[in-house]
């Protein structure tokens, strides 16, 4: 059996005198990807800066590529892992090419200037995700969608084997979380593990394999995403009434917040 690129047994998080997850255990595999869903405050944000190792756990274990995470250090850690915080607006207007050299320093460190190898990782990064055209625009110019998109390439820039993302469609249009929810299902296309918090269980459902169920700090829920994304699970997560509806297509429901939908009566 592989072993997880990624794996939390037994886990308690927190900051602080607080601690807010309680006995958490998750594995991700290489080429997989986890949602990992919950109403805001149960704790994921927190869990995933404690995957990260940027908050030391108050109990349990994290493994990273079959190895205690403490064993690794920070450059190693960044070399294995990115991390895509929700959607940020740049306080300088960086080009596109600029941020995603960022991402570099995990292979040369803080003040090293870029190589020609590092330009070129990040212009590959940028190339990977479609926004190749966007290298020399200012990130104060391009839209939220294209923003986020970038921030993801920051993070492949890193040539890490796990990525983890913060709602990384909070406050996009329509479109753009479509382009994004997409990037994601192909990084894992690729061989990348991923894992991403969201509050839509319709992206859960039709881009991840497999899904967690976040609530009061405590898992309610884990495994494949069919099994796990359903009705009674969701009005139980959110306490909340739920409704599903079949998509234009009859395969996978669409689920909606509230008893019911109907059409709104035409106007006079």
């Amino acid at each position: 059996m592989d072993v997880p690129m990624l794996q939390a047994t037994a886990l308690s998080v927190g900051y602080g005198a607080r601690t807010v997850g309680h006995n958490l255990s998750l594995a991700l595999a290489a080429g997989e990807v986890m949602a990992l869903l919950g109403p805001n405050g149960c704790g994921k944000t927190t869990l995933l800066k404690t995957l990260l190792g940027l908050l030391p756990p108050r109990t349990g274990t994290i493994e990273l590529a079959g190895r205690p995470l403490a064993e690794h250090d920070l450059s190693e850690r960044a070399r294995l892992m990115a991390y895509v915080p929700q959607s940020q607006q740049a306080t300088f207007g960086f080009v596109a090419l600029d941020m995603v050299l960022m991402g570099r320093t995990a292979h040369q460190g803080l003040l090293a200037r870029p190589s020609a190898h590092d330009r070129s990782v990040a212009a590959a990064a940028l190339q990977r995700l479609g926004i190749a055209h966007l290298a020399e625009q200012s990130v104060h110019r391009i839209s939220g969608g294209e923003r986020q998109l970038v921030l993801i390439a920051r993070a492949l820039a890193q040539e890490p084997r796990a990525i983890l993302l913060d709602e990384p469609t909070a406050s996009l249009d329509f479109g753009n979380q479509g382009r994004v929810m997409q990037a994601i299902r192909e990084l894992a296309q690729q061989g990348l593990a991923v894992l991403f918090t969201t509050h839509d269980p319709n992206h859960a459902l039709r881009y991840a394999h497999r899904a967690a169920l976040m609530r009061d700090g405590s898992l309610l829920a884990t495994g494949p995403v069919c099994d796990v994304i359903e009705l009674g699970a969701l009005r139980a997560l959110y306490r909340a009434d739920v409704h599903a509806v079949p998509d234009a297509q009859g395969g996978l429901p669409v689920f909606l917040p509230g008893g019911g939908v109907s059409a709104p009566s035409p106007r006079p």
